[in-house]
C-alpha cells in the first residue's frame, strides 16, 4: 500500500487521500451516521460485514466500539460483533473500513444477537473483545476514566472530553 497513514492515539487509523482532498469536516471529524453501512474488509481482503453502530463511552467521551453486522443476508441471520475502534482503519480511497484481523478471526469472534446485546460497560467482557483483536483496551491508559468506571463518581474537575471543531463536547 503506497498510501499515507495517520496514526492516532487509540483511535482508528486513516489511510488514503481523503484527508487532503475532502471538502468539509471529513475524514478526521465525521458524523457517526455517515459511517453506517460502510463495508469492512479483513486483512486478507474479504468482506466481513458492515458498520451498524458506533458505540460511545459516554463518561470518557471516546468511541469504544464499532458494531459490525456479519454473516447474514439482508439482515437475516447476521451476527453482531463489537470491534475495538482501534482495530479499524478508515480507507478513504475505497470508502470502507479495514480491520486488523483475518476473515477467520472475524468469523470466530465473540458475537451477539440483535435482541441480546452484552453489557458493553462490563470490563471483563470488553477485555475479552480487545484481547480477541490483539488490542489494548481503550481505557487502559486513562486513570481518570477508570476511576469513574470503578466508582461511578466524576472526579473533581470532571472527565476530560474530546474537542470537535474547537468546541469541547
Amino acid at each position: 500500500m503506497n498510501q499515507s497513514m495517520e496514526q492516532s492515539s487509540g483511535g482508528a487509523t486513516i489511510v488514503g487521500k481523503g484527508a487532503s482532498t475532502a471538502a468539509g469536516p471529513g475524514p478526521d471529524v465525521m458524523a457517526a451516521s455517515t459511517l453506517d453501512d460502510n463495508p469492512v474488509l479483513s486483512s486478507d481482503g474479504h468482506d466481513v460485514g458492515s458498520v451498524k453502530e458506533i458505540m460511545l463511552d459516554v463518561r470518557s467521551g471516546r468511541i469504544a466500539y464499532a458494531v459490525l453486522s456479519s454473516g447474514g443476508f439482508l439482515g437475516i441471520g447476521d451476527k453482531l460483533l463489537a470491534v475495538p475502534w482501534s482495530a479499524l482503519t478508515l480507507d478513504t480511497d475505497n470508502r470502507c473500513f479495514r480491520i486488523a484481523a483475518t476473515a477467520d478471526q472475524v468469523r470466530n469472534a465473540p458475537g451477539f444477537d440483535k435482541d441480546a446485546w452484552p453489557s458493553m460497560a462490563d470490563r471483563v467482557w470488553a477485555s475479552s473483545v480487545h484481547t480477541h483483536y490483539g488490542r489494548e483496551p481503550y481505557w487502559s491508559n486513562d486513570t481518570r476514566s477508570s476511576d469513574v468506571a470503578a466508582t461511578g463518581a466524576i472526579p473533581p474537575g470532571g472527565v476530560d472530553a474530546p474537542e470537535a471543531g474547537g468546541v469541547k463536547l
